[in-house]
C-alpha cells in the first residue's frame, strides 16, 4: 500500500487507516474474533496505522489492539504506528461524557493505555476533545513530557480549532490533527488543512464514509437499537431523506466508473490532500479490502470537482452529532 509521512519528519503510515472503534461499541454488537481477523488482514494489505482510544469501550478497544499486536510479537509493535486518545471520560452505557484535560490525568491515562494496548510507547497519542478550562500549552507540555520520556512517539490534537493548532505547536510540534472529514463533512477546508500544511502536520481524517452513509448501504430502520446512529441528526428524518439523494448521486458517479462509492469518497480525499491519511473504519473484510484499494485510484481535476459540487457544504443537512456529541470540540 502508498504510504503517507505523519507529520513533516515523522514516520510513514499507510496512506489509508483503520478506525477500530466500532469493533468495541456504537454500531452494534461486536465480534472479537471476527475483529481479530480483520485487523491480521488489514496488517496483510499494507494497513499499519490504527486508530483508537481509551474510551472505545472504555478500554475494551485498546485490550483488543493489545491482543492483536501480542499475537504478532514483538516485531508487530514496530510493524504498525498504534493510535489512542485520551480526554473524555463517560460512564458505562452511557454517551454523555465529561472532559478532563488536567495534566496528571493525561499522565495516569496514557500508563493505562499502554498497559492495555501491552506497548512500551504509544506511536500517536491524541487530546481526544479540549477542555477550555485547561491552556493548551499546559495540556501539550504534559504531552510533550511524555514524549520525552520515551512512552510515546507523537502526539496530536482532535477537534481543535487552528488558533489552538497553531498555540499548541509553538510549545511542542503536533504530529497530527484527527477531524471528522468526508464530502459530507467538509468543514476541515475552511482553514485547518491550509494550517496543517504550513506546518507540517498531518491531518488525520475520521469518518470519511460518514460513518457508511456515503456507502449507500445502510438502512436507519434496520440499525441495532443500541446503534448511535439512531440519534444521529444526518441519518433521521427530513434530513436523512435529503442526504439520500446526495449518496443517490454519489452511487451514479461511481458506477460510471466502475468503483464503489466509499472507494470514491477515499480517493476524493486522497487526491486533493497529500497530507490527508482517511481512517475508515469497518469490521468486514470485504469492506476493509475495497477500502484499502482506494489508495490506487487516480481521480482527475474535473472529477474531483465534480464531487465538490455534488456534495457542497450547503447541500447536507442535519449536524454531524447529537448535542451530546459536540462537548469538546472546538469550531
Amino acid at each position: 500500500m502508498k504510504q503517507r509521512r505523519l507529520c513533516a519528519s515523522g514516520p510513514m503510515t499507510s496512506a489509508i487507516g483503520l478506525g477500530c472503534m466500532g469493533m468495541s461499541e456504537f454500531y452494534g454488537a461486536t465480534d472479537d474474533a471476527a475483529s481479530l481477523l480483520t485487523l491480521e488482514r488489514a496488517l496483510e494489505l499494507g494497513v499499519t496505522h490504527f486508530d483508537s482510544a481509551d474510551t472505545y469501550g472504555l478500554g475494551h478497544n485498546e485490550s483488543l489492539l493489545g491482543r492483536f499486536i501480542a499475537r504478532g510479537g514483538a516485531s508487530r509493535a514496530q510493524q504498525v504506528t498504534l493510535a489512542t486518545k485520551f480526554g473524555i471520560v463517560r460512564t458505562a452505557g452511557r454517551y454523555e461524557r465529561r472532559i478532563d484535560n488536567s495534566p496528571a490525568y493525561i499522565r495516569a491515562a496514557c500508563e493505562a493505555s499502554l498497559q492495555r494496548l501491552g506497548v512500551e510507547r504509544i506511536g500517536l497519542y491524541y487530546c481526544h476533545r479540549r477542555d477550555p478550562a485547561v491552556p493548551i500549552e499546559d495540556v501539550v507540555g504534559a504531552m510533550g513530557n511524555l514524549v520525552n520520556s520515551g512512552k510515546v512517539a507523537a502526539i496530536g490534537l482532535s477537534e481543535v480549532s487552528v488558533d489552538t493548532l497553531r498555540r499548541a505547536h509553538a510549545v511542542f510540534p503536533v504530529a497530527a490533527v484527527q477531524s471528522e472529514y468526508s464530502l459530507w463533512s467538509r468543514d476541515p477546508e475552511a482553514d485547518m488543512l491550509t494550517a496543517c500544511a504550513e506546518l507540517g502536520t498531518a491531518f488525520v481524517a475520521y469518518s470519511p464514509l460518514g460513518r457508511a452513509f456515503l456507502t449507500g448501504t445502510v438502512d436507519v430502520s434496520k440499525l441495532a437499537s443500541d446503534d448511535f446512529r439512531r440519534s444521529n441528526p444526518r441519518f433521521l428524518g427530513e434530513a436523512q431523506a435529503r442526504n439520500r439523494q446526495l449518496v443517490d448521486a454519489l452511487a451514479a458517479f461511481a458506477a460510471a466508473r466502475g468503483l464503489s462509492s466509499s472507494q470514491v469518497a477515499l480517493a476524493w480525499l486522497l487526491n486533493k490532500h497529500p497530507h490527508v491519511v482517511p481512517i475508515p473504519g469497518t469490521r468486514r473484510i470485504a469492506y476493509l479490502e475495497s477500502n484499502a484499494s482506494a489508495t490506487d485510484i487516480e481521480l482527475s481535476s474535473d472529477e474531483l470537482a465534480q464531487l465538490d459540487q455534488m456534495f457542497g457544504p450547503k447541500t447536507v443537512a442535519g449536524a454531524r452529532y447529537p448535542d451530546a456529541g459536540m462537548v469538546g470540540i472546538e469550531h
